[in-house]
């Protein structure tokens, strides 16, 4: 399935919405920015600041599919207005990974510190727990006794301290791994012990079922 990549959508119509109506058109001929659309501006950049880190995720697993991994992108969180950045079916049907992109600062370290994940100074550990909420709520949905499910976190731009971390994440009975974007295909490419294109197909056929393509609401900027 080709990535579709609604965060660079939205922040393309936060833009467009913030510039609608007569008195808006006719500010910016004169090059005059509004309140209302620096607002705009701003937010809009930082969903396409993550766009840039979900299209770089995808174009990697990518190469995936030639070893029998099956990829979803841009899916809807059943019972959230969240979405579901990436999910890869492995080639075994066996486990069902969900990959969560993020894009955060070049120049500071992704580390553990005292059990929670940092990015230099900032707490991001929020975000961690987030991707296990969400492997939790697929795993309920999928309902596939014998399927295991993943969160994995890859993170674009701050360099990962080791190389990758595994941490925890309260309500999760496991760890949630934390990836650089060099680790994350020959992570995956390893973990499959034995290929079952049947059962994968199955799997990938529950995914389509229950597991719709995500489509975002409009967000309005005051």
């Amino acid at each position: 399935m080709t990535a579709r990549n609604s965060a660079a959508a939205q922040a393309a119509a936060m833009r467009a919405r913030a510039r609608r109506g007569v008195w808006q058109r006719l500010l910016a001929v004169l090059g005059v920015r509004t309140g209302r659309v620096r607002r705009a501006d701003a937010v809009a950049a930082r969903w396409e600041h993550g766009a840039a880190g979900e299209a770089a995720t995808a174009r990697l697993v990518a190469a995936l599919g030639s070893q029998g991994w099956v990829m979803r992108h841009d899916l809807r969180m059943p019972g959230s207005r969240a979405n579901l950045d990436h999910l890869l079916v492995s080639p075994c049907g066996t486990a069902v990974v969900v990959l969560d992109s993020k894009n955060w600062r070049r120049g500071c370290t992704t580390m553990l510190v005292g059990g929670r994940v940092y990015c230099g100074a900032d707490d991001r550990q929020d975000q961690v727990d987030a991707v296990a909420r969400y492997a939790a709520r697929v795993a309920r949905t999928l309902n596939l006794p014998g399927v295991v499910v993943w969160p994995l976190l890859v993170v674009h731009g701050s360099p990962i301290a080791g190389g990758r971390l595994e941490a925890r994440a309260p309500g999760w009975d496991g760890v949630v791994h934390v990836l650089g974007p060099a680790r994350l295909v020959p992570t995956l490419a390893a973990a499959p012990k034995a290929h079952n294109p049947v059962r994968a197909a199955a799997v990938a056929a529950r995914v389509d079922r229950v597991l719709l393509p995500y489509v975002p609401g409009p967000r309005r900027v005051r």
